[in-house]
């Protein structure tokens, strides 16, 4: 029984990965990021204050998930590190989609299990799940469920690219793994 509820939620996730892998927010008129504060891994808040004026790269993501969350994780760090030694200035923010779950203190041992750096990557929490959700969907026009019935939370899987002014210009495929250069070159454009 529970290995077929756990193949039933990987299969949902995949569906709806691939739903929303087909809805690109790129279209003609991008779309302004509303005002929010959250807590950061180091339990400080954090906000689009302190995004104005700055590229950035966002995904939802939670510390005990079992599949998506981190080769998501993993392909963060490594863009990380790619556009670090590029010398890009860019910002990075992680939503955890399982804020009753995960604190400052889970993120941050989270994080380390894939970088060290934190200087340009925050992962946020301090809101409530139907908080996170609705964010989520008006915010990145993304779904975000946490079934009662299980304790994996399901959640779109892309990555997206806002621009100085808070308008997401674009999402990706987390699954590009080491081949950013779509990401690489469209964060280049956002940077000049």
């Amino acid at each position: 029984m529970r290995c077929k509820l756990k193949n039933s939620i990987i299969l949902v996730i995949v569906l709806i990965s691939v739903i929303l892998s087909a809805c690109n927010l790129n279209g003609n008129e991008p779309y302004q990021m509303k005002s929010f504060t959250f807590t950061n891994q180091h339990g400080q808040d954090f906000g689009v204050e302190d995004l104005n004026g700055k590229v950035w790269i966002a995904d939802f993501i939670f510390t005990s998930c079992e599949t998506v969350c981190p080769p998501m994780t993993a392909n963060m760090a490594a863009l990380q590190k790619t556009l670090k030694s590029e010398d890009i200035p860019v910002e990075f923010v992680s939503f955890s989609v399982d804020p009753s779950v995960d604190t400052p203190e889970k993120l941050r041992e989270f994080m380390k299990k894939f970088t060290e750096d934190d200087s340009n990557w925050n992962m946020l929490t301090g809101y409530t799940q139907p908080e996170i959700e609705k964010f989520a969907r008006e915010e990145f026009q993304t779904l975000i469920q946490k079934p009662e019935s299980s304790n994996q939370v399901i959640h779109g899987t892309n990555f997206y690219l806002i621009n100085q002014n808070g308008e997401i210009v674009n999402d990706y495929s987390f699954t590009l793994g080491d081949d950013f250069k779509e990401i690489i070159t469209d964060v280049k454009k956002q940077t000049k």
